[in-house]
Formats: structure tokens, C-alpha cells, sequence
């Protein structure tokens, strides 16, 4: 074991070792590395995590790819081998690593509040402030990253019970209103949508901000209150519970406290997914999204996950991904979600992976000793 780190070490590994390494095609991150690039070069380099590694670290790499594409698996492979050096990310406790997915949703709406449409997605309140240790109140956690600015006083936000129940009414910060407030809420969790119109237009809308409090998962709720079986478990199965007690739906959804607002952007690319926390846009099946407190956004990973086989046709899945996002629930050196892509097939993908997974950090051969050779 090596470059020891609280509650985790790195340990090396080679690149034929990797299980179903020759099996993989990473040609694909290329057009991630370079909007990352783009975003690095324009705006500034990402926050680097606890690991140590900063986007310098990885730069020169970004730039060899500026303008290069491969000709097939193989080369995409070789120049992998060439550049990057693996590394197993190993937890003090021994247990494995563990892989979920989320995707962007595609829900039906309306420019206008109907009957048939009630339910709003909303856009940031000029009431909602960020929070650091500078102005955060002593009374309030530090994992609220967001409050609400009253009378030159900073408190909690209202809560998602709250909001639904009228709190934002009247300030004009609809975006669209949905048939659902089930759709709604699980694109409040997915962190993004797609939204689709009468007239078959189609918009987006990403995440801006949040209420604050901290996210509470409703499945848990379920398994501990004993209405769905851990073992069976799903967003399928969670949405099928709603449907079929909706006198209890709001009680439900109120656990989670947290609230996600959102702003509108267009869907400039209908095969790429939303701009995510890096601030560039999800690689459908490439994209990883980490604890950003110890990962930099930017670097790739190697994920095996053996008894995760429907995302590649009853193949153990063993991909290399690219760290472009980060959310909430996502915690630990060996934990991630796969972005699976948009609408309801990716949906169905997304809403049964939670799979103990083996995870290896790509690390550039240049600043790798830094981890021990």
C-alpha cells in the first residue's frame, strides 16, 4: 500500500492487470478532456481534492489530445498505457467500492400552470444566499452551503414541505410546471431535465442552487419503515410504491428536506447530457461523478463492477470514466454514480445500479511518484 490518506491508500496496479482492460474503449473521453481544456483555459482550473492532484497535474495531457483522435480501441488504449499510471483506491476497512447511477429525465410540461399541469420547477430566489465560513451563523451546520437572507438576518431556507406548500408562490419564478410532483422530485434528485412541450420543443434545465438542508433518501425511508424490500430496492420500485399510495406521497417526499432550484439552458446537443458540476457536458456512459473533497474533476477512472452487467449486454461492466460531476450522496474515495445518459431508457439503466464496484484512479505517469513507485 501506498500514499496513505485517511481511511483509504492507493496501492499500483498495472494496466494489464485491470480486469476486462482489453475489452474497453476510452477513445471517448477525449471530447471530455478537451471541453474540460476549453474550460481550464476560459474560466479557471478545478478545485483539487484531498488526493493532492491539481489540474496542472493534468494538463499537459488535455493538451495532447487538443487535436488528435484515434483509430480505433486499441490506439485509444496505448495512449492510456502511455500517459497515466493506475493506482487502486483501497479502504482501511477492506470493503469494496460502490457504484450507483443517475441520468436526466425528460418530463412533460407546460409554459403555464393548468389543471393538468400544477407542479413548477423553479428558478433561484433572490432570497437564497451562499453560505461560507464568513457569514454562515454559528447556529447552523456547516454542510449548509446555501440560507435565506431576511431582514439583514441569515437562517434556513424553507424546506422542500415548505415550498410545496406555497412558500415561492407569486414571485414569478416558474419555469415550466409539470404533470407530476413525482416527476418534479426526481429531478430535483437527478440534479437536471429535459424539458418536453405541447409543441415537441425541448429545453433543459440544470442545477443552479438548493434550499440547503441535507439530503435524505426516501428509499431508506421505505426499507425502514418496511414498504419495499432492501433487496429489491430501485427507483422503479420506489416509483411504483408512490403510484400506488398517493395519499401518502407528500409525507414521502417531505423527508428529503432539500430542495433543488434550477436554470434554463438549451439542448444544444441531444446526445450529451447536461452541464454538470465541471462545468462542462456529461459524456453519456463516460461520465463519473465523485466526492469532490478528495477527487479533482477532470481525471479519469477505471471502474469494475463484476455483477453489474446490464449496461453492456450481460458483460461485467469495466469502464474508464471521466470525473465530471459530484452530488450529495456521493462520499468516499471509492464510491461514484454513473451518468447513463437522457430519458427513460437511461432512466430504467440508471434506476438499478448499486453494485460493489473495484475502483482505479488514472494517475499521469509524470506526477505519479508522488504516489511511490
Amino acid at each position: 500500500m501506498i500514499g496513505n490518506r485517511p481511511g483509504f491508500s492507493l496501492k499500483r496496479a498495472d494496466f494489464q492487470h485491470l480486469p476486462h482492460w482489453t475489452s474497453d474503449d476510452p477513445a471517448d473521453l477525449v471530447a471530455g478532456m478537451r471541453t474540460c481544456l476549453q474550460h481550464v483555459r476560459t474560466i479557471k482550473p478545478y478545485r483539487s481534492g484531498a488526493l493532492g492532484l491539481a489540474t496542472d497535474d493534468i494538463l499537459p495531457i488535455y493538451k495532447s489530445v487538443e487535436s488528435r483522435d484515434f483509430a480505433d480501441a486499441q490506439e485509444a488504449r496505448q495512449f492510456f498505457e502511455a500517459h497515466f499510471q493506475p493506482f487502486q483506491i483501497c479502504r482501511d476497512d477492506g470493503s469494496r467500492g460502490f457504484v450507483t447511477g443517475f441520468y436526466e429525465p425528460e418530463v412533460d410540461v407546460d409554459t403555464r400552470k393548468s389543471e393538468a399541469f400544477p407542479y413548477p420547477f423553479y428558478r433561484r430566489p433572490k432570497d437564497l444566499v451562499d453560505l461560507d465560513e464568513a457569514n454562515r451563523p454559528s447556529s447552523m451546520e456547516p454542510s449548509y452551503a446555501f440560507g435565506r437572507l431576511r431582514e439583514d438576518e441569515i437562517g434556513p431556507y424553507p424546506d422542500r414541505k415548505d415550498i410545496d406548500c406555497g412558500y415561492l408562490q407569486g414571485r414569478g419564478l416558474e419555469i415550466a410546471w409539470a404533470r407530476s410532483k413525482v416527476d418534479v422530485f426526481f429531478a430535483h434528485v437527478q440534479g437536471a431535465a429535459r424539458l418536453r412541450y405541447p409543441d415537441g420543443s425541448l429545453k433543459r434545465i440544470t442545477y443552479a442552487a438548493k434550499a440547503g438542508h441535507p439530503f435524505s433518501a426516501i428509499g431508506r425511508l421505505l426499507i425502514d419503515r418496511r414498504e419495499i424490500d432492501p433487496a429489491t430496492v430501485s427507483m422503479q420500485s420506489i416509483r411504483a410504491w408512490l403510484t400506488q399510495n398517493p395519499a401518502k406521497v407528500d409525507g414521502v417526499l417531505w423527508h428529503n428536506r432539500s430542495y433543488i432550484f434550477f436554470r434554463e439552458a438549451e439542448v444544444a446537443d441531444t446526445e450529451l447530457g447536461p452541464i454538470a458540476a465541471a462545468k462542462v457536458p456529461l459524456l453519456p456512459g463516460r461520465s463519473l461523478a465523485v466526492d469532490r473533497l478528495i477527487h479533482t474533476f477532470g481525471f479519469p477512472f477505471f471502474v469494475h463492477a463484476p455483477t453489474l452487467t446490464h449496461l453492456d449486454d450481460g458483460r461485467p461492466f469495466a469502464r474508464t470514466l471521466l470525473a465530471l460531476d459530484t452530488g450529495s450522496a456521493i462520499v468516499g474515495p471509492a464510491r461514484g454514480d454513473i451518468f447513463t445518459g437522457s430519458g427513460a431508457h437511461a432512466g430504467d439503466q440508471a434506476g438499478t445500479i448499486r453494485h460493489d464496484a473495484d475502483f482505479f484512479i488514472l494517475i499521469p505517469k509524470a506526477v505519479s511518484v508522488r504516489f511511490g513507485r
